[in-house]
């Protein structure tokens, strides 16, 4: 993308390596900052060890309500917030193009920023015609508004929004999420809205908030600015009337902060420098190759792998793929960060293989050289 080789983007890439260097190295810190300044700004905060804690909470916020609607997140997708509300008796509206298709294609997202890449105009038009029972012609602008209705209409029943983050400003207490289709905006004029992020989306300050999902924009789309930057930094609230404070003006009378570990504290700090842009999935040949047969929930390519070790254990990475990255490190050519994902797989790998997980190849080699003394035959 020639947008990449904009001096002033060379010189934003380097603006938030530092930042993000900086940052892993102080989440303790930003996250007891972060805590006190949302409290400070009328939102509310927890903090989540694992997925089934951030479920519950989330679950006690909404369990009244039959349906709530959601925005594109692979922090959501990672405590399969999804699938726990269904099981508990409510519906959940993905709001997102892509993951609409995907919610109504009942099948998994293959790239982060375009999750539904994998299917083609005439299965999105005929999967949209059973599933919504209307008349939809093979053609992406009348797909478009035929879900863009009917997720509409389902809003309208729906009091709480759930999103992610791209980013989080511990000092201001504020919360920085980046969209082109404007959903995300829709979801904070909701009573109630639930935001999750993961620990490591923490930054200082909401400038280096804003430089993180610029360069994250970027490196996804190839654009300078995504259409939308919503920065949430507490309830909607007035007091046009005799200074007096009113809060759910137009916006949510509730926000909730939710900070999720589910193993991040345990990570390597390089893998959790990432940014989320994508870009080294669509320059994996693994990738290209197996699809999200590379990856687990969201987390795919190299990195994914290798960061699923750390939030679900060394079997799940292991079923994701950890040993089918060939180590060409093209990922780390392509990241922004320069993330060195092969060394982090590398290291990986000894840890689940420690842990008993191997391919039938490496017990084959292994017995072949007890037996023979050689690898082969």
């Amino acid at each position: 993308m020639e947008i990449i080789e904009d001096p002033l983007i060379r010189e934003l890439k380097e603006n938030v390596k530092h930042i993000r260097e900086k940052s892993i190295k102080n989440l303790k810190r930003l996250l007891e900052k972060a805590e006190e300044s949302f409290n400070c700004n009328g939102m509310e905060f927890y903090m989540a060890k694992n997925g089934e804690e951030a479920n519950n909470i989330i679950y006690d916020i909404v369990k009244d309500e039959e349906i709530v609607a959601k925005s594109k997140s692979n922090t959501l997708s990672e405590i399969g917030i999804v699938d726990f509300l269904g099981k508990k008796g409510l519906e959940v509206i993905e709001t997102d193009l892509g993951d609409r298709i995907i919610q109504l294609m009942n099948d998994e997202p293959t790239h982060p920023t375009a999750p539904a890449l994998h299917f083609n105009i005439q299965e999105i038009a005929n999967i949209t015609r059973k599933k919504l029972k209307v008349e939809v012609s093979a053609n992406p602008e009348d797909i478009m508004k035929t879900i863009k209705a009917d997720v509409l209409e389902k809003l309208r029943k729906a009091n709480v929004g759930i999103t992610g983050a791209n980013a989080v400003a511990a000092s201001d207490g504020s919360i920085v999420m980046v969209h082109n289709e404007g959903n995300i905006g829709l979801l904070t004029l909701k009573n109630t809205h639930i935001i999750v992020f993961g620990i490591d989306k923490l930054v200082n300050t909401l400038e280096d908030a804003i430089s993180v999902a610029k360069l994250e924009t970027a490196y996804a789309t190839g654009a300078k600015l995504p259409s939308y930057i919503n920065v949430v930094s507490g309830p909607s609230k007035t007091a046009d009337i005799q200074k007096m404070l009113l809060k759910g003006m137009y916006g949510a009378r509730r926000v909730v902060a939710i900070a999720l570990d589910n193993g991040r504290s345990k990570t390597p700090p390089e893998c959790l420098w990432c940014i989320g842009c994508g870009t080294c999935i669509t320059s994996c040949p693994v990738y290209n190759t197996m699809g999200y047969d590379f990856g687990y929930k969201g987390y795919l390519g190299g990195r994914g792998v290798a960061f699923t070790r750390f939030i679900k254990g060394e079997r799940a990475s292991f079923e994701a793929g950890i040993y089918m990255c060939t180590l060409c490190s093209r990922c780390t050519q392509t990241c922004p960060l320069e993330i060195p994902i092969a060394d982090i797989i590398e290291d990986v790998r000894c840890q689940v293989q420690r842990a008993g997980y191997t391919l039938d190849a490496h017990e084959n080699i292994r017995r072949n050289i007890k037996e023979n003394g050689t690898p082969f035959r």
